[in-house]
């Protein structure tokens, strides 16, 4: 369980994120880079934008079809039923990507309601390095 506006977790998600595709050969560089980025996103809204901390889960499937590489499915539950909402920003602004760059960059991605909250994951598609 993450803390509420806990922004050190984050990075420590990153790492432990890192540790897991890495032991499994998932991905490369390129696709553990994209995987810590989009968890970094989704994890920095719950914990920015909710006040109520959070929940990560990362599942590997490993060769879930026989013509489909191996999948990482992140998901962060946090504890308000609000949807996150894409926004629009201009280019000079600071915040509002996370979400644009989860749609752009995740092969599936999505929002479902769970209990008193909300569950927002992605789905990337890897395999081995």
């Amino acid at each position: 369980m993450l803390r509420s506006a806990d922004m050190t977790a984050v990075a420590d998600v990153r790492r432990a994120l890192r540790e897991l595709l890495t032991s499994r050969s998932w991905g490369g560089s390129g696709g553990c880079d994209t995987a810590e980025l989009l968890t970094s996103e989704i994890v920095t809204n719950a914990l920015v934008h909710t006040n109520r901390g959070a929940e990560v889960t990362a599942t590997l499937l490993d060769g879930f079809t026989a013509s489909a590489s191996d999948l990482l499915r992140v998901e962060v539950r946090d504890f308000v039923a609000r949807p996150p909402r894409m926004r629009v920003t201009d280019c000079n602004g600071t915040h509002g990507r996370g979400l644009m760059l989860v749609q752009t960059l995740a092969d599936e991605w999505g929002v479902r309601s769970q209990g008193a909250g909300k569950v927002v994951w992605f789905e990337l598609y890897g395999g081995p390095a």
